[in-house]
């Protein structure tokens, strides 16, 4: 995907260039416009931008496009005088796609085997799309700790843990998300709670993604709460991102040499991430 303004300019609208070749049958031009929304910044769109986007004429998406809108579960809406936006079908087909991924009894020990490895607090995020692009913990393993050690309030847990600009699992799947997706994070406010170490200026929050999708996992420093550092790693369906480990410690219980808490970490979401892009059928 190209650009013709400055990227790390959050929120502003982009020209993007259509990826690849034009599309040459029917099914691949359909899929084709169904794409371009996923690659164009926002949510509604106009008729020459998708089909700037799709790399086809106005004509052809303009077709696709009220074929969609026609169509009885809804795959585009039309919101306006040439403008669009997805339908309710494509969510529907995100969520029965990710409904069969791994649940929690099939995950949970390779969190255990975290804890146990690292000392640390073992937790696996997912990325919930609702309400605009947020992570929420689905399991965890605490160990020998007693919950209130930790010093987390309910209010940091609707706000900081949620956010994806906060710490390393939120930074993680951020790196992943598309750039349009990221400009909508990179303009919302910090949590006015979230720690010492987060990191508040959008171009280093920028540069801090691109190492991420780099080196395949991200380091946090009291990011979240004052006292508590992490290591994240992805968990990936193929390509797409669906969550992400994390690993927690004390500041002061973090040695100087982070590789061993990587690699465990690594090789935790890698497991999970192996069972995401495993039938659900074939796990239990």
């Amino acid at each position: 995907m190209t650009s013709t303004v400055n990227d790390s300019v959050p929120g502003q609208r982009r020209h993007v260039a259509p990826a690849g070749r034009p599309a040459s049958s029917l099914a691949a031009r359909a899929y084709a416009v169904q794409q371009a929304f996923t690659r164009l910044p926002g949510e509604v769109h106009a008729l020459r931008e998708i089909a700037d986007a799709a790399g086809l004429d106005r004509a052809t998406t303009h077709r696709i496009l009220q074929t969609g809108v026609a169509d009885a579960d809804g795959v585009f809406e039309q919101v306006g005088r040439g403008l669009y936006r997805l339908g309710t079908a494509t969510a529907r087909a995100g969520v029965q796609a990710m409904a069969h991924t791994p649940n929690a009894a099939s995950t949970h020990h390779f969190l255990e085997r975290l804890n146990r490895a690292t000392g640390g607090l073992a937790l696996l995020y997912v990325l919930s799309p609702l309400g605009g692009a947020r992570r929420l913990c689905t399991d965890y393993v605490l160990g020998d700790l007693d919950p209130a050690e930790v010093g987390m309030t309910a209010e940091d847990v609707v706000s900081v843990s949620r956010s994806l600009r906060t710490g390393a699992s939120g930074r993680v799947i951020l790196a992943h998300l598309p750039r349009s997706i990221q400009d909508q994070v990179l303009a919302e406010e910090v949590p006015a709670t979230a720690g010492p170490g987060v990191i508040r200026d959008n171009d280093a929050l920028a540069a801090s993604l691109a190492e991420i999708r780099q080196l395949g996992f991200g380091v946090g420093r009291q990011e979240c709460m004052a006292g508590w550092d992490s290591v994240a790693a992805p968990v990936l369906w193929r390509d797409s991102i669906m969550g992400a480990v994390l690993m927690l410690k004390p500041s002061s219980e973090m040695p100087a040499d982070l590789r061993p808490l990587i690699y465990h970490t690594l090789k935790t979401a890698e497991d999970i991430s192996r069972l995401t892009a495993t039938p659900l059928s074939a796990v239990v």
